[in-house]
């Protein structure tokens, strides 16, 4: 009988503790063990682990994105597999968030030179919550910008240079607050360039090589932007005065091969930061402004291949930093000996125009021609006075300084830095 009672005391006790201990043993266990519940950073129909909440949110969107590409040569989505997006996902970046510096999420995606295909990328990168840059060049997706990509909040740089999109300028970009870098180059956009982009607080905007084909904006100098290129597509008409405007910001601006006419304004003297102004290949007519000798900080000034004329003012080939003046193709007949002394350094460039004595000059009867028509009272592409032409708006000499044999010397042909307007020029990622 005792042992009996034994027996049962100790039934009583595994009865009432082994429901406590089977939930101790469930605290460390997976989903399976508490009845199929989900942990929180587990995805929906998955029994996956992720390291963060923010992380297992665009799981999904990833997985969804994967099905709609359509070509991956380099068997880039292969990778996208498993929870570990932040380590084996090629082309996905983590990042601790600004609101949260213990979370972690996706903060970019880097997509450059996958050639990857796909329609669209709506639901894709408007999806990532925490997302702060887009690049993607050297692919070929096509469709629109998603609208919703202006609700992202740490949203400031897109990049989707050289892929297959075409139709207007992407709107939604306009509504993006903090954008700071836009890079569309190398598609098919065509139509106007909103001029709400150059009051937009952008640093870098690149164009370049696309279809647009309208008048400059009278607002383009407005633009903060530091890096601008135009380069290789259709735009028509002077470049507006408000240029001036940009004096403070602008370093590098690129508007070769496109068709703008009319007169250089002298405004063009008032970016004292420009290291690169580039307008070659273009209809310019006119002379060159004697305020082009205020652009103290210039490299690279080109505006070979218009239809400028008159004399090479001696105050812009005084200037200390040139390391290439290109003014080859016009039809300018006069130069000081300062300008001589660069043309004999390979520094100026003044090959096909009009100039006695220098080789490699247009013929005399296409300098006739040009000096019939284009300097007649009947034409006049300049409605301006001559003080417009020789106004220097800085305390530049009225007239140049020649080195002596104590001035520093000019710096070597080429330049060390990378300049990244040219770059912009290539395919390539910058």
């Amino acid at each position: 009988m005792g042992s009996n009672s034994l027996l049962f005391k100790c039934f009583i006790t595994l009865f009432i503790f082994f429901p406590c201990l089977l939930c101790v043993i469930c605290q460390n266990c997976g989903p399976s063990c508490r009845g199929g519940a989900r942990s929180p950073t587990s995805p929906p129909g998955g029994n996956l682990t992720f390291a963060d909440q923010r992380i297992a949110v665009v799981y999904q969107v990833i997985q969804d994105f994967k099905t709609k590409i359509t070509a991956d040569p380099f068997g880039i989505t292969q990778t996208w597999v498993g929870p570990d997006i932040c380590n084996g996902y090629k082309g996905f970046y983590c990042d601790n968030p600004p609101d949260n510096g213990s979370a972690v999420a996706v903060a970019s995606i880097d997509f450059n030179g996958y050639n990857l295909a796909a329609p669209t990328l709506e639901g894709f990168i408007d999806r990532f919550p925490d997302l702060a840059l887009f690049h993607a060049n050297s692919n070929n997706f096509t469709g629109t910008i998603p609208s919703n990509i202006s609700k992202l909040p740490y949203f400031y740089e897109l990049d989707i240079s050289n892929n297959d999109f075409s139709g207007e300028f992407p709107q939604s970009v306009l509504v993006i607050n903090d954008l700071a870098f836009l890079d569309i180059r190398f598609n098919g956009f065509s139509g106007t360039v909103p001029a709400q982009i150059f009051i937009q607080p952008l640093e870098v905007l690149f164009i370049n090589n696309n279809k647009f084909i309208q008048k400059l904006p009278d607002n383009l100098g407005n633009t903060p932007v530091s890096y601008l290129t135009f380069a290789n597509n259709r735009f028509t008409g002077p470049i507006p005065p408000s240029i001036g405007n940009a004096s403070e910001t602008l370093i590098e601006v690129l508007f070769l091969n496109n068709k703008l006419s009319g007169c250089l304004p002298y405004e063009i003297g008032l970016l004292k930061e420009a290291t690169v102004f580039d307008a070659g290949n273009n209809l310019l007519t006119g002379p060159l402004p004697f305020s082009l000798g205020c652009l103290e900080k210039m490299e690279q000034l080109n505006f070979a291949g218009n239809l400028l004329y008159g004399q090479v003012p001696e105050v812009v080939c005084e200037l200390g930093s040139l390391l290439n003046l290109s003014l080859s193709d016009n039809y300018f007949t006069i130069i000081g000996p300062t300008c001589k002394k660069l043309v004999d350094s390979g520094v100026l460039d003044l090959r096909k125009n009009c100039i006695l004595g220098l080789p490699e000059q247009r013929s005399a009867k296409d300098c006739w021609w040009f000096s019939l028509y284009h300097m007649s009272m009947s034409h006049r592409p300049c409605q301006y006075s001559m003080w417009y032409t020789t106004y220097i708006p800085c305390k530049a000499p009225p007239h140049p300084v020649h080195r002596g044999h104590h001035d520093h010397p000019r710096p070597k042909l080429g330049s060390k830095r990378k300049l990244l307007s040219y770059a912009a020029l290539s395919r390539h990622r910058l």
